[in-house]
C-alpha cells in the first residue's frame, strides 16, 4: 500500500471519529489529536480501526510516536505490504 492510499484510510477513519472536522486540512507535522480535539478513547478507536483497515497492530508503546500525519505515514507504510 502506498502513502496516498494510507492517507486516504487515515482520513476516512478520522472523519468517522471526528465527523465535524476536515482531516484533509491537516498539515503534515500538525498534531492530529490536538488539531481535531481527539480524546484518549477516540485515539484508541482510531488505532483499532487502523488495525482493521490496514492490518497493522500498533502496540500501546508506539501510540506516542504517532502524533502527526507524516509520523503515521512513515510508520504504517513501513508495516504494510
Amino acid at each position: 500500500m502506498n502513502e496516498e492510499e494510507i492517507k486516504t484510510v487515515i482520513f476516512g477513519i478520522l472523519q468517522r471519529i471526528a465527523p465535524e472536522s476536515d482531516p484533509t486540512t491537516l498539515g503534515p507535522d500538525e498534531n492530529i489529536r490536538k488539531a481535531l480535539d481527539i480524546d484518549s478513547f477516540d485515539a484508541l478507536n482510531f488505532f483499532i480501526r487502523i488495525d482493521e483497515a490496514l492490518g497493522v497492530t500498533v502496540p500501546e508503546s508506539d501510540y506516542g510516536k504517532l502524533n502527526t500525519l507524516s509520523e503515521m505515514l512513515g510508520y504504517f507504510s513501513s508495516r504494510t505490504g
